[in-house]
């Protein structure tokens, strides 16, 4: 299940020393006969834009939209390091594209890790070809080891769909733990498929299938130097309505945004927020993003306390219409769903389902402000001191 159970790629992840003799921290994803594939990227918002997003756009623009492999380190960001770290992203991708004797530009290039800090460039150069070298069918799992970084699992999926009488896949593997707030993520994430796209359409189905996942995602509010989302399509099942793909990508995408949150630096909780009944769709993703940033409210699920009281003062603190005697608050997925506020008080709940209902790992809450059609999504994680424990230092 990743990225090379798409037939007609191929992948590895080796240890060549950024990290330790032994701690894999080199991945590689490419084609399988070297050629060149429609590709598409999204990447991260923020204007401290790491050297290696920079090198992935001029590459993809230059390229129309064509690349043949992916050079993915970890253990360093190769960000805010000027001109030096950028040379270092390019000179990536020269040695990965001569090792595999194909052009430069055909190479896409990931980094994760540390900030501040240059690349070990003699570790980097003599690892290239040896995990060139090691790339197979099945190695996709071992490039999702090698992108880890605060991570504690890999993070890998695969999608099958029949789309318009084709039987189609889409892999991915992924890393992010922490400074998990869109647009995107300290994420990384690559994506194949076997349907036939252009580069147009690939772009557009990315940013779509983005939205609702990676985008949706938020653990502590901070935004990322170097996410990077990358979907290489290859054709090999051949040419499908594109917007049958949407879906799932959408899966894809989101099987792996789960996963992230589930491995969040610290978390014991994670948290789907649904907000309903909002003036538009734009104001329930603000309320939503609104409560999963609130540290009081992600205290309270780390003590599997469902406190409705900082929950509503959230919800009427960043909703553009509100009213009190409008708002319903509820947790449950549905089957078991238990409404701790509604209306203007709280209400008698059943004590022991709702301590049940908090005691487990995924918690779905739904906020109804009753002021319009507008509805929000947001997945996100709770507060513990297990974060802080992770965040105090820089190494």
């Amino acid at each position: 299940m990743s990225v090379t159970s798409v037939p007609g790629f191929v992948a590895a992840g080796i240890a060549c020393g950024i990290k330790s003799p032994t701690n894999p921290d080199l991945g590689f994803v490419a084609t399988d006969d070297g050629q060149p594939v429609t590709a598409a990227g999204v990447f991260t918002a923020n204007k401290m834009t790491a050297a290696p997003v920079i090198v992935c756009r001029t590459n993809l623009a230059r390229s129309q939209g064509r690349a043949a492999a992916v050079i993915i380190n970890s253990g360093n960001a190769n960000a805010a390091t000027g001109l030096g770290g950028m040379q270092d992203a390019i000179q990536m991708s020269t040695v990965t594209a001569g090792a595999m004797g194909i052009d430069s530009g055909h190479v896409l290039v990931c980094s994760t890790g540390l900030i501040g800090n240059r690349l070990p460039m003699d570790t980097i150069e003599a690892g290239i070809p040896e995990v060139v070298a090691a790339a197979t069918a099945d190695g996709g799992p071992s490039a999702a080891t090698a992108m880890m970084t605060t991570d504690t699992v890999a993070k890998h999926t695969t999608v099958h769909a029949t789309v318009g009488g084709i039987g189609i896949t889409i892999g991915g593997i992924a890393k992010g733990a922490a400074m998990l707030e869109p647009n995107m993520a300290t994420m990384l994430a690559v994506l194949t498929t076997d349907a036939e796209l252009t580069p147009k359409e690939a772009t557009g189905l990315l940013q779509r299938a983005v939205g609702p996942a990676f985008n949706s995602l938020t653990v502590d509010g901070a935004q990322s130097t170097n996410d990077t989302v990358l979907l290489l399509a290859n054709g090999r099942a051949g040419r499908v309505d594109p917007e049958s793909l949407l879906e799932p990508l959408t899966e894809a995408c989101m099987d792996l945004a789960v996963m992230m949150a589930d491995d969040a630096e610290g978390s014991t909780k994670t948290v789907f927020i649904t907000v309903e009944g909002a003036v538009t769709d734009e104001d329930a993703a603000a309320v939503a993003r609104s409560i999963a940033n609130c540290q009081l409210v992600k205290c309270s699920w780390y003590g599997k306390d469902p406190y409705w009281g900082r929950i509503a003062a959230e919800a009427g603190s960043a909703a553009s219409a509100f009213s009190a005697e409008t708002l319903s608050i509820s947790y449950g997925d549905g089957t078991d769903t238990v409404v701790t506020y509604d209306r203007g008080e709280a209400t008698a709940t059943d004590a022991e389902a709702l301590t049940g209902i908090m005691a487990r790992r995924q918690l779905h809450l739904t906020v109804d402000l009753g002021q319009g059609p507008g509805t929000g999504r947001v997945i996100t994680t709770d507060l513990t001191h297990a974060y802080i424990d992770e965040n105090m230092g820089t190494s």
